[in-house]
């Protein structure tokens, strides 16, 4: 029988997961501003989801097998903060080399390096929170996370627009025709990564092994073989609840890339008529998306704690399924609104959906998978969001000139109805425990 682990008060929950500001701040930088970098430095609209391959992929790739190194590591500083310690000193370096990049080439390669230590940092991350909390805390552990997920990206969706409401002129670039409000946005985003990550080192330690738990570590063979061979055992044994969800999540995670990749193309072709790097109505919808992005997550930040004792009341999959479905909507509207101020009745949807998709899922899994595995799971479970964005990257340029018609508008509208669809199939998974 397993020790019974200390419950913690709500501070301490909440000092254990400023760390998760950091790694969204990042996140939501690249949400906001890579597609945007990618056109300066001459994309074509119909070749950015390529661009964005390193997301998936370093994901699909380094998540798992971190998550089942962490499962086997026995260190002073414990088996998780290692790796989100070294994953966030990395994603610092690319966030100050990313918007000097002077070609496409090479802001596409600091992507690859940026997701690689994003990801080398999240899934223990995440395994860490399960493994510091009884089950009955996983809801409002991983809701807090989800509450500093909206408002880490709030800010990164706002920094280049409160960096000209200070005084910074949004058209003046450097050599390579990338803004300095987007320049300064990622140097902040470094100071954040590596402050944030420090803090909730800091402040929480993780928990002993006992005696059994570290005579269990020390016996596993460390070797890549055995680390693939523990990732396929693991996946052969998956819980059905984590099956089911992987359903769902296809069409959850399918939705949000497309409106990640083309928000600011639609927003740009809905309020000015062109999707043109150089012309003034594309830096202003850079920077309306960035204001709207804010907002959503805002209201993400703000819903993520409201959800608490409504997680307890009716259970996280009805309340994802509501908050799906708002969400659903919003996209669906959003190619309908010619005013700016109007855009931000839909994004209320998207920020209630948001809040959700970063919490409550996390809670379903997290009663479902074994303790002594759970950085390997929630490493496999990355990959549910991963696989529907190289199955996105994959077809929507197959997509883009023929059945969407050359609309970023379109992908939007797909993007609605994935999130209606995953809405239908998350109140098909069936919730339990892994024993």
């Amino acid at each position: 029988m397993s020790t019974p682990k200390p419950r913690l008060r709500f501070w301490q929950i909440l000092n254990m997961n400023v760390g998760f500001f950091g790694i969204q701040f990042s996140f939501g930088l690249q949400q906001s501003n890579m597609s945007p970098i990618y056109k300066y430095l001459g994309a074509h609209d119909g070749s950015l989801p390529y661009l964005w391959l390193a997301g998936p992929i370093t994901g699909l790739l380094v998540q798992p097998l971190i998550g089942a190194m962490s499962d086997r590591t026995d260190s002073r500083l414990g088996r998780r903060t290692p790796y989100f310690l070294i994953g966030a000193l990395i994603c610092s370096v690319c966030l100050l080399a990313m918007p000097f990049s002077p070609t496409l080439w090479v802001a596409a390669s600091l992507l690859w390096i940026l997701d690689a230590a994003n990801n080398v940092t999240m899934e223990p991350y995440r395994a860490f929170v399960s493994d510091r909390l009884d089950s009955s805390q996983h809801a409002v552990g991983f809701l807090t996370q989800s509450a500093f997920t909206g408002l880490s990206q709030t800010l990164a969706y706002l920094t280049p627009s409160l960096l000209v409401l200070f005084g910074m002129n949004v058209a003046a670039r450097n050599a390579h025709g990338i803004p300095y409000v987007v320049v300064t946005a990622f140097v902040i985003g470094a100071l954040f990564s590596v402050v944030s990550i420090g803090w909730s080192t800091l402040t929480t330690r993780e928990l002993p092994l006992s005696d059994e738990e570290r005579q269990r570590v020390r016996a596993a063979p460390r070797s890549l073989a055995a680390t693939l061979g523990e990732i396929t055992s693991a996946v052969r044994q998956m819980p059905s609840t984590m099956r089911q969800l992987a359903v769902m999540m296809l069409f959850q995670w399918y939705a949000m890339f497309c409106y990640w990749e083309y928000v600011p193309l639609s927003l740009a072709r809905t309020l000015f008529g062109s999707t043109e790097a150089d012309s003034a109505g594309f830096s202003h919808a850079v920077l309306i998306n960035g204001q709207i992005g804010g907002f959503y997550n805002f209201v993400a930040f703000v819903s993520a704690f409201a959800m608490i004792p409504l997680a307890r009341r009716i259970g996280p999959q009805r309340l994802h399924a509501a908050c799906l479905t708002l969400g659903g909507a919003g996209l669906l509207a959003l190619p309908l609104i010619h005013s700016q101020l109007l855009l931000f009745v839909p994004m209320i949807g998207l920020g209630l959906s948001w809040a959700s998709t970063m919490g409550n899922p996390y809670a379903m899994l997290a009663g479902s998978i074994p303790p002594e595995r759970a950085g390997v799971y929630m490493g496999l479970f990355n990959i549910f969001i991963v696989a529907p964005m190289l199955l996105q990257i994959i077809t929507i340029p197959l997509l883009y000139h023929g059945v969407l018609a050359d609309n970023p508008e379109n992908v939007i509208r797909l993007a609605g109805v994935g999130l209606l669809l995953a809405a239908v199939l998350v109140l098909r998974v069936r919730t339990g425990s892994f024993r």
